[in-house]
């Protein structure tokens, strides 16, 4: 769930400067059968656009300003919101805590920007040894593609499925932003094993950092299918600047708020 606050803030002063600017200056290879059969499915690349084999050309024509000023929103929208929502994250480690004793955040690893890793932090929704469980519950996966989810996932503890529903779970993800291993605004971290299965087309949405929101986290999340979702991301890349950033934080809010396609 992005900070209200914080981002309201910052919102004015990052309006301001795009304003001025305008007018001076764009595997896990999973061994379930039914997975695999997920995947077969999906390798459909009727959606895929011919220009979008080569996503580097189109990111070399974005202003080093506008990078510069995505990179400096993010530090100040992160840091203020992390001091901000502190009573918040008190209160989710303490019920966390509370339910089964286990620890308060988890830790995963996931791609960032031109395939790097990095650990991405959540809050523990699910049973401590939740990865170790994956294998067995891979045929009931509700997703296409080279993701997992299922709606009632048995792993999910009480507190998990509320702090999931209203996305509170994401928010340590603050911190990746703050120290630059994501921005605001990006394509959505999914499991790395699962991006080492994907082809070149579909990496390419690792040119640019991993975000907390962009047009998949707006228009639908869980409900979109894989080959959707690339495309969704490359439609980003191609269409990233401030307005459209803006755009997005403000479409964010409604969504998260209401839980669409959270699970």
């Amino acid at each position: 769930m992005l900070p209200l606050f914080p981002v309201l803030v910052t919102l004015i002063a990052f309006m301001a400067v795009n304003l001025g600017l305008r007018y001076s200056l764009r595997k896990y290879l999973a061994s379930s059968p039914a997975y695999a059969e997920s995947v077969e499915i999906e390798n459909d690349t009727s959606l895929r656009k011919d220009y979008r084999h080569n996503m580097k050309d189109i990111l070399r024509k974005k202003s080093r300003i506008y990078l510069f000023i995505k990179r400096a929103f993010d530090i100040l929208s992160s840091g203020l919101a992390l001091v901000l929502l502190s009573p918040l994250f008190l209160v989710t480690a303490i019920a966390i805590k509370l339910e089964d004793g286990g620890p308060v955040f988890f830790s995963a690893k996931r791609y960032g920007k031109d395939m790097t890793t990095f650990h991405m932090l959540k809050f523990r929704s699910m049973i401590p040894d939740a990865e170790s469980h994956i294998k067995e519950l891979m045929k009931d996966n509700e997703m296409t593609g080279h993701t997992f989810k299922i709606k009632d996932d048995p792993r999910i503890t009480r507190v998990g499925k509320f702090i999931r529903k209203y996305s509170i779970d994401e928010l340590p993800q603050l911190w990746n932003i703050f120290t630059g291993d994501m921005s605001v605004v990006g394509p959505r971290p999914i499991i790395t094993l699962n991006m080492e299965s994907c082809d070149d087309y579909d990496k390419q949405r690792w040119l640019i950092r991993p975000g907390l929101t962009c047009y998949w986290q707006v228009s639908g999340r869980a409900e979109v299918k894989w080959a959707q979702w690339i495309e969704m991301d490359l439609d980003y890349i191609e269409n990233m600047s401030i307005t459209e950033d803006i755009k997005l934080i403000l479409k964010t809010f409604p969504v998260v708020i209401k839980g669409e396609g959270a699970y």
